[in-house]
């Protein structure tokens, strides 16, 4: 909330805009979106003036709000290529603002056939400018790797039958995804896999496709030193105990660590809420998707995840600062955007920036401490792992059985408050007896994160004070 408050207080800029858009999505959001995925990415607030006045969003407009605006971005008609952005709600001051983070983007968008670019007097069309086009695509595919040109490769040289895979599995996500009815070429160049290299006028499937989907023999030719390393070592710490050497496409890569961590780490009893889950699945998905989407193709430095005493996983990288990560303060940045999209239209990874929060999230149930994550030249995940809580000796399993019914009493507790209810109301319904233990884990946390709201603001502890959702 503070870092969302800080961008405001800013006032708009090369990377922060406003929009009132109290009932409606104003449609030159699009056109800002647009710039910004040009450009170097920025902030979209939803029901703030010009001048940084907060007016609000109408809070009964705010679903169709969120729904008009990815079913725009997800309309190749209306933004092309394809854009995969969520919105986020924050109450400040007793009024609903929306949030939109868009990073940079490895291509060059179009709004309605328009192509923007972002300056400090706003947004800029430049779609008849064909200097400042060519530039914009060149700018791209320098800074991007997987974005190089490689106009020899043919379909011939990928794999269909994952092409299929990765199809089906859009489907299973969204029952009208567009690359339903697409053929392979016709999807690849959706997915921004085939482009062409404005510095060299050479065409043709990039560094991306040929990860994703090209054959072992092909990525070997285009990338020779590429792998990555999957490591046990907990007896023979001097070697290793088990290894698998994965020199495969990234979706082969994905499935083979995923069954490597299965192979030797327990999936621990956790609930949220009256569910169970694979926390471990959940850990383990962001750390490999990290291993194989942010990864700087263009250094030889391999990947690596590293099962020991503790959790270790390497990968090259083009940082964007240095030292370790603080989930309460960074700002995600996207490495190779056009890969991490096909994943995410698999359902294999959510929106940007979510896996330092699953990390922070589920780390401590499941290894009994937090991550640490260091941004560097070799960007570093580590977790030490005490033994007596993942094999659920100690506190682990209590733990994940805790959280989960403290999950569980939230959500009745949001329900309980669609109508205005008194702190003894909402303790009595908990059966807690403790006020105190009450306050401290249901109700504040209930109120600092912003989905339970004070009926008086102003009074936090008067008497008369009740709580709603």
């Amino acid at each position: 909330m503070t870092n969302i408050l800080n961008k405001i207080h800013q006032g708009e800029g090369i990377q922060i805009e406003f929009k009132e858009s109290k009932n409606e999505i104003n449609k030159d959001v699009y056109d800002t979106v647009c710039a910004f995925l040009n450009r170097s990415g920025g902030d979209i607030f939803l029901g703030v003036a010009d001048d940084g006045t907060l007016v609000g969003v109408n809070p009964d407009k705010i679903a169709q709000i969120k729904k008009d605006f990815v079913t725009s971005l997800n309309n190749p008609n209306k933004f092309n290529p394809p854009c995969y952005l969520g919105i986020s709600e924050y109450e400040i001051e007793g009024k609903m603002i929306l949030h939109i983070l868009v990073p940079e983007s490895s291509q060059v968008h179009r709004a309605k056939g328009k192509i923007f670019d972002r300056n400090e007097d706003g947004d800029l069309n430049i779609t008849h400018n064909t200097e400042l086009v060519a530039r914009m695509f060149t700018r791209k595919q320098k800074q991007y790797t997987e974005n190089r040109v490689f106009p020899y490769i043919d379909l011939a040289d990928l794999r269909t039958d994952l092409i299929e895979k990765v199809r089906k599995r859009a489907v299973i996500e969204r029952a009208n995804h567009p690359w339903k009815d697409m053929e392979d070429t016709e999807l690849l160049k959706s997915a921004g896999m085939h482009l062409k290299d404005y510095s060299t006028g050479e065409e043709g499937f990039t560094l991306a496709a040929v990860l994703m989907f090209g054959k072992d023999e092909v990525i070997k030719s285009v990338l020779p030193y590429y792998k990555v390393d999957a490591i046990l070592r907990k007896d023979n710490i001097d070697r290793y105990d088990d290894r698998d050497d994965i020199r495969t496409n990234l979706i082969e890569s994905f499935d083979r660590l995923i069954a490597f961590v299965h192979k030797h780490l327990p999936d621990k009893f956790y609930l949220e809420g009256s569910t169970r889950i694979s926390i471990r699945d959940i850990i383990f998905r962001e750390i490999i998707t990290n291993l194989l989407i942010h990864r700087e193709y263009s250094d030889a430095y391999p990947s690596k995840l590293v099962i020991g005493d503790t959790i270790l996983a390497e990968n090259a990288n083009k940082p964007h600062g240095y030292g370790q990560i603080d989930p309460n303060s960074f700002s995600p940045y996207p490495k190779n955007p056009i890969i991490a999209g096909v994943f995410k239209e698999m359902g294999l990874i959510d929106e940007l920036g979510s896996g330092v929060r699953n990390l922070y999230k589920y780390c401590m149930s499941y290894f009994g401490n937090d991550p640490k994550l260091i941004e560097s030249d070799v960007f570093r995940i580590t977790i030490d792992i005490n033994e007596e809580v993942i094999t659920g000796q100690a506190t682990g399993q209590a733990t994940g059985q805790a959280t989960g019914q403290d999950d569980n009493r939230r959500e009745l507790v949001l329900k309980y408050c669609k109508t205005p209810r008194s702190r003894s109301e909402i303790q009595e319904l908990l059966q807690m007896n403790s006020r105190e233990h009450f306050t401290n884990t249901i109700l504040k946390p209930l109120v600092d994160e912003g989905v339970l709201k004070l009926t008086i603001p102003d009074k936090p502890t008067s008497p008369k004070q009740k709580y709603y959702s």
